[in-house]
């Protein structure tokens, strides 16, 4: 009883396996070109909601920036 208990466990979870794929909740990255006159400040104000800060840490992190220098031409990727 116990071993055909872990048998129908055993191909359960098989199943459930094979049939989970990765989440694509936040939707996939982009890539932005920096123009003229932009900021990470007015980049994140003009892609995240909330407060912008946050959206300048996420650009820092995503894109391994040490400051908050950026140049027209450059691109970055927008998590």
């Amino acid at each position: 009883m116990f071993l055909r208990l872990i048998v129908v466990a055993a191909i359960a979870l098989i199943a459930w396996a094979s049939l989970v794929r990765p989440s694509e909740g936040a939707g996939p990255e982009r890539a932005y070109v920096v123009k003229t006159g932009d900021t990470l400040w007015s980049i994140a104000e003009a892609h995240y909601s909330g407060d912008p800060r946050a959206g300048v840490l996420t650009l820092q992190r995503r894109n391994r920036l040490e400051g908050a220098i950026i140049r027209p031409g450059e691109r970055i990727v927008l998590p």
